[in-house]
């Protein structure tokens, strides 16, 4: 005890506290602050339920009125379409609000990024209009063989989209992952790190090859092209929060029930798609966090295995799937359809902490005649209090369903609240009053038209 505060004190004396005796009237004196002290706030969108929600329809909508639009974690394995004038977008990479030519795009520190298909992404997209990759701020062999060393000796799969995103960032936390400030700095410790991760993967899967060196000539060209693109993603961040009021918007990719954290694991993606992915994704400080939107289709729907306890394996599932056009963006699977499960809403909003909802694809369930929803989980009768972290235990559960009336007839040209039937009304009520957060949008088909806004 003795002789370690001999060592924490030895170069300190009273004469280190003498400033602190008669402190100055303002004691914030000579302290440099922000120009805008409390700096602009962020609006966050996430998905809340599977992915595949329509956040990028949300996305595209505030991206008109957004100075700065951001992707914060996944990678390529995220699909996002939007529909304007009449044109079809297919995003992957590319942040949705890439269609307003006023926004400046910045994809984070929290991506991985795939250097042919974001260039591919940006090329084909350019050919339709309204997109310039100069406005892009930029701070999959291995997954397929794991995949397929998992159904060999576990007899299952994850079910990835094969895109390379899980082994990407397991070399990050693994610290041998190659970064965008590596491609553009000395080229030559580049390709050994570059030579050293192959080797890696090499060792654990002896059926990978890799040309490697026509792979770093590549990836040399690929560098260049995206060097004039490339920023400090803190500073440029710190700039936009701080400086002249602006107005950012953060798209996530992915959903809560996908998060690595939080979500059906191990049938997860590899990042954080829920509101902490925001600050670590881009260097944003919690304090500046504002209004965060949750994503959710007026039904539910899950891309590959895992648990899904209002998936309907019948005549309904098949509907929702048709009607919907229910087919993965990225990967071209079926999603799997079921009701609309409420008790995942309330996890991802206890997670996020959501200030509105916005409620997609609602015109998909015009045709039926009597539409669920599920309330509550139980086990053996009982019911659960919350939602189970074992997914042994969430295959199990029998789900408890509210039954209303269908409405019967054709929401998708109704463009305010009282457009829509009573029994919709009810509906989309009962959603709202449940999960304890206000309903904001309410989308009735594929284009940003379509999208009712409440307030």
């Amino acid at each position: 005890g003795n002789s370690l505060r001999q060592i924490c004190c030895k170069t300190w004396s009273a004469k280190d506290h003498k400033s602190y005796t008669n402190p100055p009237s303002n004691p914030t004196q000579g302290l440099k602050r922000p120009r805008n002290e409390t700096g602009n706030k962020v609006i966050v969108v996430l998905g809340a339920q599977w992915g595949d929600e329509g956040k990028g329809k949300v996305v595209d909508l505030l991206a008109t009125e957004s100075d700065l639009v951001c992707r914060c974690q996944g990678g390529n394995n995220a699909g996002h379409t939007v529909v304007v004038e009449g044109k079809e977008y297919d995003f992957h990479l590319l942040p949705s609000g890439i269609i307003n030519p006023k926004s400046i795009c910045v994809i984070g520190n929290g991506v991985v990024i795939h250097l042919p298909g974001l260039f591919e992404e940006a090329e084909n997209n350019e050919k339709k209009g309204k997109l310039n990759i100069f406005r892009i701020i930029v701070n999959a062999v291995v997954d397929g063989i794991q995949e397929t060393q998992r159904q060999a000796t576990e007899g299952k799969i994850i079910g990835t989209t094969k895109k390379g995103i899980g082994p990407t960032y397991a070399s990050k936390a693994s610290r041998t992952g190659l970064r965008v400030c590596d491609l553009l700095g000395d080229f030559k410790e580049f390709s050994t790190k570059f030579k050293n991760l192959v080797e890696q993967y090499q060792s654990m899967y002896s059926s990978l090859t890799v040309d490697t060196e026509s792979q770093l000539k590549k990836l040399k060209e690929y560098g260049e092209r995206l060097r004039p693109m490339v920023r400090d993603g803190v500073y440029y961040m710190y700039e936009a929060l701080h400086g002249p009021p602006k107005k950012i918007l953060v798209e996530g990719a992915n959903a809560a029930l996908l998060d690595i954290d939080f979500g059906t694991y191990p049938f997860v993606t590899s990042s954080n798609c829920t509101v902490g992915g925001a600050c670590t994704g881009l260097g944003i400080p919690p304090l500046n966090i504002g209004e965060v939107y949750g994503v959710s289709k007026a039904y539910t729907t899950r891309v590959g295995i895992g648990a899904f306890p209002t998936e309907q394996l019948n005549v309904t599932g098949e509907l929702l799937q048709t009607r919907g056009h229910e087919v993965g963006v990225t990967t071209g699977r079926k999603r799997r359809c079921g009701w609309l499960d409420l008790v995942i809403l309330r996890y991802a909003h206890m997670i996020n902490g959501f200030t509105a909802i916005a409620l997609t694809k609602l015109d998909i369930l015009d045709v039926l005649d009597e539409i669920k929803v599920g309330v509550a989980y139980k086990i053996n009768g009982k019911r659960i209090p919350h939602f189970p972290a074992d997914m042994e235990l969430l295959h199990k559960v029998e789900v408890e369903y509210e039954t209303f009336p269908g409405w019967k007839s054709d929401t998708s040209a109704a463009r305010k609240w009282n457009n829509l039937p009573q029994k919709a009304q009810n509906y989309i009520r009962f959603v709202e009053n449940h999960i304890g957060v206000p309903i904001k949008w309410v989308g009735v088909g594929k284009s940003r038209e379509c999208m009712i806004q409440m307030f």
